[in-house]
């Protein structure tokens, strides 16, 4: 059986790794952007110089024949799912039997005037990379569109090489659909200090172009002009399907998908960012484009194709990210807007630049959420509490046991349960230091 898998990202890398750890079928890994798999995430850190692209590859060039892996660089053009063949730009044909699609996202325009110009572009694929880096060189000033993860690393990008930025931003505050309140201010606090020109409540009006078919400024929607050589679309991703939109295959956003990763069409799966699920689990979204999902999908996809039914669950949600110079991490159920049904606890450290909020049940007092700025704790701890429904009580008299590193890193848990006493008036107290051992005790108990 010849199983074809278009897309060489983590969520088609997984799936051909656990396909061959489970059977003998030819496997053929397809990419028309890069001939190796690389690490999406660590773009930024090429452009910034702190790796270079080798040292995203995740696996020495001999990992995919040895295993026996064939991989092909090309683009597929069209897909013939009556006859089971793909057909590449190159007018080249591949039968296969069965078929996975992970084509990832691509990033999102909305018409502006002047997108398609030279001298715009996106941070989602190589290409995106290598077009940065073709008009770095002299760049005077860049503008960047969009108040996501994306935007912010784009920034830091053009910041990292002293080039001047300005960040649109057309919310009253950043991230804020994703971030509470105290969090988002935080961080325009800190896009601010880092000395990046942050436009909040501006929007993209049109890109202008030199004459010559190049960026040369934008309209923003309040009428001015900002001078520029270069503009960064950030303003989210979506599914990259537009080929698949005129076939048998059904779609909505994204590629409509069962708990199984099974398409409408027998034979096709589709994982990762371009999946969408028919029916999401509570409090999940039917599309997440995160590193974390597109791996799982990956795995799950290779069991179903191996006749090992198994149904797609992301577990508890987790996602981590930096801006600038303070790391985020979230655990479980952190709203923008919290809802009536939950209570939080909310701490900021004195600089303005550290936070703590911990999320519970108003009713029961069960945890429900981390959201941490600046200060690290530890996944499987907290992944733990969330799965137990444990009291806030109980993981505030422990909160030692979810530090990093508590040899090299402050502590802040002290604060913590004094803020939640003076919420409460309550008079809880801290259990004695934990570190790793103890944690480590924790998780196998």
């Amino acid at each position: 059986m010849h199983i074809a898998i278009i897309g060489n990202g983590i969520s088609g890398v997984t799936t051909a790794r656990f396909l061959r750890k489970q059977s003998d079928h030819e496997i053929t890994l397809i990419s028309g952007e890069t001939d190796y798999f690389f690490s999406r995430t660590a773009l930024m850190y090429i452009y910034m110089g702190h790796m270079r692209f080798s040292d995203t590859q995740p696996y020495q060039p001999y990992f995919w024949k040895k295993n026996r892996i064939n991989l092909k660089k090309g683009y597929v053009e069209s897909i013939d799912f009556t006859k089971q063949t793909l057909q590449f730009k190159d007018g080249e044909n591949m039968p296969y039997d069965k078929l996975v699609l992970a084509l990832g996202s691509t990033p999102n325009k909305f018409g502006w005037p002047g997108q398609d110009l030279e001298g715009v572009g996106g941070l989602y694929s190589y290409q995106d990379l290598e077009n940065m880096e073709s008009h770095s060189e002299g760049l005077q000033h860049a503008v960047i569109v969009g108040g996501g993860l994306i935007g912010i690393e784009m920034a830091e990008m053009f910041h990292s090489r002293h080039i001047p930025v300005t960040f649109l931003v057309r919310e009253k505050s950043y991230w804020n659909n994703v971030l509470p309140a105290e969090e988002s201010e935080m961080i325009n606090r800190h896009i601010k200090k880092s000395g990046i020109d942050l436009r909040l409540e501006t929007e993209l009006k049109e890109i202008i172009d030199d004459g010559r078919g190049r960026a040369a400024a934008v309209i923003t929607n309040t009428g001015e002009r900002i001078d520029c050589g270069y503009v960064g679309l950030t303003a989210g991703v979506s599914p990259n399907i537009a080929f698949l939109k005129n076939t048998d295959l059904e779609v909505g956003r994204g590629i409509l998908v069962n708990e199984n990763l099974e398409t409408n069409l027998p034979n096709v799966y589709a994982v990762g960012d371009c999946a969408q699920l028919r029916e999401a689990r509570p409090g999940r979204r039917p599309i997440e484009a995160i590193w974390y999902t597109g791996r799982m999908m990956g795995e799950v996809a290779a069991y179903n194709i191996c006749g090992k039914p198994t149904a797609y669950d992301p577990g508890i949600w987790f996602n981590s990210a930096k801006f600038v110079d303070i790391e985020y991490q979230v655990y479980g159920d952190v709203p923008a807007d919290i809802p009536e049904d939950m209570a939080t606890l909310y701490w900021e450290h004195e600089d303005g630049e550290k936070a703590v909020r911990i999320n519970y049940d108003a009713h029961d007092g069960h945890i429900r959420g981390f959201n941490l700025m600046g200060v690290r704790y530890r996944h499987e701890v907290c992944e733990k509490w969330l799965a137990q429904k444990t009291n806030v009580e109980e993981v505030l008299q422990n909160l030692g046991l979810a530090n990093f590193d508590p040899e090299f890193y402050d502590q802040y848990e002290t604060e913590l349960v004094k803020a939640y006493n003076q919420k409460s008036g309550k008079q809880l107290t801290l259990k004695k230091r934990r570190g790793l051992a103890q944690a480590l005790a924790f998780l196998k108990s």
